[in-house]
């Protein structure tokens, strides 16, 4: 049986994407893009601080690392607290140590429960991140458009006291998002959002309310991924993250196009007493690379990466 010509026939069939969010554009045949210092590597680390509720509703889906056991399921969740609790400081006197930024995504709702946390986060000066309410609090297909548009509200308020300077970027519970999603950040008065990790460099993006950017955020290199789901030992964690900041910096230097390492750091698994010194193995090797790494905050990256803004061709 043979398909009929209708079955290729869709809205916005043409070369390239099927949609209006951005634009066709292959990494090889971009314009390249140059870091600060004419170093060939930027290095974006993000810590995300996160609530699991002890009690998820599931709505839509669960987040990766929520509740699993019946309630009360204190096994999973006191863990997970355990990286707010203890984790956090050990993560960041390792980034103190080799003198790292970092930029921090935060739970709205863990800003309410541990405002010492957030003032202690403050006093790094790193960069904030909207994160969600909770990570109960996921973007999916079917949510009231209402209702999303006040939980990303929501997380800001609760976030901005502690942060010098409007909140720019977003990092969705679970990299979730809904249909709607990136017009309700534009919307807020979000500039960019690291959901989406189709690339390796930020690019434009275009939602009903102006342009956004797209600066991903690598989950193949996040701890939880490596460490949780692909059950790989910590020290291969290192290993991996170590190698792909030196092919990185080699393919930057051979084409003569600026590259992007972006790590997402949980401090609920990396702060552990037998997993640290595998991040301090990271971040020393990072540091080592200072002549040729280019460490900022993530919105700077935007910056340097489309100067012109994020408007879309």
């Amino acid at each position: 049986m043979s398909l009929g010509p209708e079955y290729l026939e869709y809205p916005n069939r043409r070369h390239g994407m099927d949609h209006d969010r951005y634009a066709w554009s292959m990494l090889a045949e971009r314009a390249p893009v140059a870091w600060p210092d004419g170093k060939p590597l930027a290095l974006w680390l993000n810590l995300s601080l996160e609530h699991f509720p002890l009690n998820p509703t599931g709505e839509g889906f669960k987040a990766p690392g929520s509740m699993t056991m019946p309630y009360p399921d204190l096994r999973h969740y006191t863990l997970r607290d355990y990286g707010n609790r203890v984790g956090v400081f050990r993560v960041l006197d390792a980034l103190k140590a080799q003198d790292l930024t970092a930029s921090v995504a935060v739970n709205g709702e863990l800003a309410e429960r541990y405002p010492a946390l957030l003032r202690r986060v403050q006093a790094t000066g790193f960069e904030l991140l909207g994160h969600g309410w909770n990570m109960d609090a996921v973007h999916y297909g079917g949510l009231d458009e209402a209702r999303e548009r006040e939980s990303i509200q929501r997380s800001l308020a609760a976030l901005q006291p502690y942060a010098a300077q409007p909140i720019r970027g977003w990092l969705s519970p679970a990299r979730s998002q809904s249909h709607r999603t990136p017009d309700l950040l534009r919307e807020a008065g979000l500039d960019w959002c690291a959901d989406w990790v189709n690339d390796e460099l930020p690019y434009a993006f275009n939602t009903d309310h102006g342009p956004l950017s797209i600066l991903p955020l690598s989950l193949e290199l996040e701890d939880r991924f490596i460490v949780g789901d692909n059950l790989h030992a910590e020290s291969e964690y290192a290993d991996q993250v170590i190698d792909a900041c030196e092919f990185l910096l080699r393919e930057a230097r051979e084409t003569g196009h600026g590259r992007l390492l972006a790590l997402n750091i949980h401090p609920w698994v990396m702060g552990q007493p037998h997993r640290i010194k595998h991040l301090e193995r990271v971040f020393a090797h990072l540091a080592s690379r200072a002549d040729a790494i280019w460490n900022a905050a993530p919105s700077a990256i935007l910056t340097a990466a489309l100067p012109t803004g994020n408007t879309t061709s």
